[in-house]
């Protein structure tokens, strides 16, 4: 009986055996626990995700990069470009500065887009000028202004090279200029101006001065004296100043006069530019100014800002100025004698469309012996004598 079930048990197990071999056998999947199989398809998810960012970031940097050209890779390119953009400016400032200075003569009158140019040019100085091409009198001072502080240049308000080649040095920091301090601005325009120069050397005792040639508003002589010899008035006003040069000289010909028996009286010697401008207009208001510019020099055309003329009188005539003088023993003596001391009648008898003023027998100027002995000898005016130096 124990055998029997024995080997009934022994056939079951053999059965048992061949049906797991024959499960193994068919390839069944194998069951998956649940967490790990979430976990395989987050990951999954996550893979994909991954490769969706990846393309993203890959497309927005294209995108990026498509994008530069307005913006970060203009800067780039801008960057790469400086040095030679540097380079570059530093060579255009030079044409810069050409284009900005015309090129040619321009004096007063004219007007066009050279004279606009030349006047921007000025107030890149520190002017203060309209730039609307017309050279008129307030853009002349400004160029005699700017040829005051530059010794080698002429004072004639015309812009020329020499001028161009100095506003240019100016610009470019190798010359300081300080508008207005060359010379003072006159806000009443001298009616001669337009045919006037500034007197370049007002120093110089054959300085021209008349109605085309004007001495600076701020010229003060140096030297000024009071000369040791007789006038009516025993003030001590500044008209009784003379240069220390023709001081002596004028003492000299008093001495003389004396012991020829005459006797003469020094009237009126040096005044200020803003004497005069009030003298010409004291006359110009009595007389009307144009009657009045044919006797009273306007403010720096006057000699007598130059510290080298005197006006002389006679007692025979009150001490006034005026020709009657020219017929008294003193007038008579100074018209023959005065040239020996280096002074000349500075505006004598019909010369008047040379000098610009009609005879004044009594003004005196010093210039010299030699000049003066010339002068005198062949009856010309100091005008006609420059003129032929």
């Amino acid at each position: 009986m124990l055998s029997k079930k024995f080997s009934f048990l022994m056939v079951l197990i053999a059965l048992l055996s061949l049906v797991i071999t024959a499960c193994n056998q068919g390839g069944s999947p194998e069951p998956t626990d649940e967490s790990d199989q979430e976990e395989t398809t987050e990951n999954s998810e996550e893979t994909k995700d991954n490769t969706e960012n990846n393309k993203s970031d890959k497309d927005k940097k294209e995108e990026t990069e498509k994008d530069k050209p307005s913006s970060e890779k203009k800067n780039n390119d801008s960057s790469e470009k400086q040095d030679d953009s540097d380079k570059q400016k530093i060579e255009d400032d030079g044409s810069a500065n050409e284009k900005l200075l015309p090129v040619g003569t321009l004096s007063y009158g004219d007007k066009g887009e050279k004279v606009s140019m030349m006047q921007e040019a000025l107030n890149r100085l520190g002017y203060s000028l309209t730039v609307d091409g017309d050279l008129g009198w307030t853009t002349v001072w400004a160029i005699k202004d700017f040829q005051a502080q530059v010794p080698a240049l002429k004072i004639d308000g015309i812009y020329g090279e020499g001028t161009r080649e100095n506003i240019q040095k100016a610009i470019d920091g190798e010359l300081e200029v300080n508008p207005g301090t060359g010379l003072e601005k006159n806000e009443e325009q001298n009616d001669n101006e337009k045919n006037s120069n500034v007197v370049s050397n007002p120093s110089s005792i054959l300085a021209l001065v008349n109605k085309n040639n004007q001495l600076p508003a701020s010229y003060v002589p140096k030297n000024l004296t009071n000369p040791n010899v007789r006038f009516p008035f025993t003030e001590d006003l500044p008209k009784k100043q003379m240069r220390e040069v023709a001081a002596s000289a004028l003492e000299r010909m008093f001495n003389a006069g004396d012991k020829a028996g005459v006797d003469l009286f020094a009237q009126s010697g040096y005044r200020s530019y803003d004497r005069q401008q009030a003298i010409f207009a004291a006359n110009a208001s009595e007389h009307g100014r144009e009657a009045a510019n044919q006797f009273s020099a306007q403010a720096g055309e006057s000699e007598h800002q130059t510290g080298l003329t005197m006006d002389v009188t006679s007692a025979d005539i009150n001490y006034r100025l005026n020709t009657k003088f020219a017929n008294t023993d003193e007038g008579e003596w100074v018209k023959k004698h005065a040239s020996k001391y280096g002074f000349i009648i500075r505006y004598p008898k019909g010369k008047t469309s040379i000098t610009g003023y009609q005879y004044e027998p009594w003004h005196l100027r010093y210039i010299g012996e030699k000049a003066a002995k010339y002068i005198d000898s062949n009856n010309i005016t100091l005008e006609q004598y420059l003129g032929s130096q």
